[in-house]
């Protein structure tokens, strides 16, 4: 199981809301790419990043805090925030991230999802945001009555690389990741599930590695905090 270290964007910083509230957010680091590079040499296989500014402006703003930490880093980078349209979807592949994740679209237009899954194989995942199972969307603003599970079934055909599921009730708040519902998730579809929102300790990711059916894990506060110390949580997930 891979962890994905979080580096959430907020006019050029690195911070962490609590249940996704932009008035709740903490500054972790003013220098993303330096915290990028931390995570990098701390041996993370990949770095997630997030535009929060981006999610509810509904396009890239905090560009020039991505584009430095691609620059400085070798590890693969994954995207969400803001991403609704092929033309950003293409400038940032080949700007050199890895992986985009659409979030909003999914919803609104998954026929763009399909199209750049078709177009930009294993570089696009589809993020899963979901408050009491029902998908969020516009920055976690705006509820629907799509539940995550149905969401993610309609996916099943169309090549994406992962699922990103995010609990929100969860996210920042330290009080673990919903195991039993991203297990769900996960034995609902062949797609591989990232879980996001809450994981706060090794036992939190030892319990969703213990599933067997979780493909990665996002931490962001936790690690900022030290309540996860990364070499160990590392070497426990890199243990079969």
């Amino acid at each position: 199981m891979i962890l994905y270290p979080a580096i959430d964007l907020k006019d050029g910083a690195a911070v962490r809301l609590v249940h996704g509230e932009m008035a709740s957010a903490t500054v972790f680091n003013d220098d993303p790419a330096a915290q990028a590079r931390a995570f990098q040499d701390a041996g993370c296989e990949w770095v997630h990043l997030v535009d929060l500014n981006g999610a509810f402006a509904g396009e890239p703003v905090n560009a020039k805090a991505v584009e430095a930490i691609l620059g400085s880093i070798t590890v693969p980078c994954q995207l969400g925030g803001g991403i609704r349209d092929m033309i950003t979807i293409e400038t940032w592949l080949m700007q050199g991230l890895a992986r985009v994740i659409l979030g909003t679209v999914a919803v609104e237009d998954p026929d763009l999802v399909r199209q750049a899954a078709r177009e930009f194989p294993g570089k696009v995942a589809v993020g899963i945001d979901a408050r009491a199972g029902r998908v969020a969307t516009r920055g976690w603003a705006e509820e629907t009555d799509v539940t995550a599970t149905d969401l993610a079934r309609r996916f099943e055909d169309a090549g994406v690389a992962a699922i990103i599921y995010t609990d929100i009730d969860r996210d920042g708040a330290m009080g673990g990741p919903n195991v039993e519902a991203t297990d769900a998730l996960a034995r609902a579809v062949d797609i591989p599930v990232i879980a996001s929102g809450g994981v706060s300790s090794l036992a939190d990711l030892q319990a969703l590695k213990a599933k067997g059916t979780i493909a990665g894990a996002i931490s962001g506060r936790a690690l900022y905090d030290g309540a996860i110390d990364l070499s160990e949580a590392l070497k426990m997930l890199g243990d079969d």
